[in-house]
């Protein structure tokens, strides 16, 4: 044996030696969800438009929502269309105001050229998506980027803030397949140890969704699919039961006219293949939350004809039928990609898109509103 190769095998022989270090000292992830406590409703019932935008010109279009102190801030993609090389993401903080609420100016929050600087290594960002707060970690942000191509080809950008600016970020290391074809849209999910977990979907060739768990340090620790046969399942919004049951309601990508769920019995370790179930959705993402009593609060498109046409609507069986509360009024374009958050005061922000992609709504409403539908 040659002097070459006493060398490799020392190199994959320490290598081996010191992935078993790093496996032994490495705590095993903790597969119970943090269960949130949830408001009873009570007080005066409150529902209000708090913000109210149109772009003088392109799209401004899928909206998060940043849970904040004092109150939250809405973000969104804008640009002359989706996934062209002038989008950058957009913000307005909302602030509790007397009896009211008081809205910033908008104005750009996460350049192309900004992110692309902070990124490590250094790299073109030609196009920007939907994004969603890191809440693991104060000011930080997930967003979706592209380097090339279009939406098969993004990655998931973990994004540090610094009084408002982009200060650093890295790409999520998701795929095999050069890191691509990764997107985010939902809220992520809390666990009992702290740590956290990011639904997120994959969009090249076999479309699926799935579950990216972290270890409280921000590291990628596991992922787990949402199995889904024939399905393009994406956009997954995730709603926790208690510590260890939760469903995932799904968007069909190539579209049935249905909405999707898939259920997990321990924690997110495995989920059931996904579902059509008798809801109708135009093929569009929905979000939710849930309330105290264990029901669960929606707000979706449930026209498989109109997407202008968004409802908010309550579930007491679990996702397994709904009751219609409120519809949004039609503006004779679409309303989507809704965002459902609670704030740290208890009430509950949503937020969506209106007019076929052209501006974005928000609203502040409480459990006591709610209950009174």
């Amino acid at each position: 044996m040659g002097t070459v190769h006493i060398v490799i095998l020392a190199l994959a022989l320490i290598s081996i030696v010191l992935s078993g270090v790093a496996i032994a000292r490495d705590r095993p992830l903790d597969w119970n969800f943090a269960v949130p406590e949830l408001p009873v409703p009570s007080g005066t019932p409150l529902f209000e438009r708090v913000f109210d935008y149109t772009a003088d010109e392109g799209q401004a279009h899928s909206p998060a929502i940043l849970a904040e102190e004092g109150g939250f801030s809405v973000v969104w993609f804008e640009g002359s269309a989706e996934a062209q090389a002038d989008v950058d993401i957009h913000r307005v903080a909302l602030r509790r105001d007397g009896d009211g609420w008081r809205a910033t100016v908008p104005a750009p929050f996460v350049t192309r050229a900004a992110l692309g600087r902070a990124l490590d290594p250094q790299q073109l960002v030609v196009t920007l998506g939907n994004s969603i707060q890191n809440e693991a970690q104060p000011d930080a942000l997930f967003g979706t980027a592209v380097s090339v191509g279009g939406w098969a080809m993004a990655s998931v950008a973990d994004i540090w803030l610094d009084g408002g600016q982009v200060a650093s970020a890295r790409k999520l290391n998701l795929s095999p397949l050069l890191n691509r074809s990764h997107l985010v849209k939902s809220p992520m999910v809390a666990y009992a140890d702290g740590s956290h977990a990011l639904p997120a979907y994959f969009e090249m060739g076999p479309t699926y969704a799935e579950l990216v768990r972290f270890a409280p340090d921000g590291r990628v620790r596991d992922v787990r699919r949402m199995p889904s046969s024939g399905v393009k399942a994406i956009q997954p919004m995730v709603v926790v039961h208690d510590a260890q049951r939760a469903v995932a309601f799904i968007r069909d990508f190539d579209p049935s006219g249905r909405l999707w769920i898939s259920r997990t019995n321990n924690g997110g370790q495995s989920w059931s293949e996904v579902e059509m179930t008798e809801t109708p959705n135009p093929s569009a993402p929905v979000a939710a939350l849930p309330l105290a009593g264990g029901s669960i609060l929606m707000a979706m498109n449930d026209d498989a004809a109109d997407a202008g046409v968004l409802r908010l609507a309550v579930s007491r069986d679990q996702g397994n039928s709904w009751r219609v509360i409120h519809t949004f009024e039609h503006d004779g374009g679409a309303l989507r990609y809704p965002m459902l958050r609670r704030l740290a005061g208890g009430e509950i922000a949503l937020a969506y898109s209106h007019a076929t992609k052209r501006g974005i709504r928000a609203y502040v409403l409480n459990d006591a509103w709610v209950a009174a539908q």
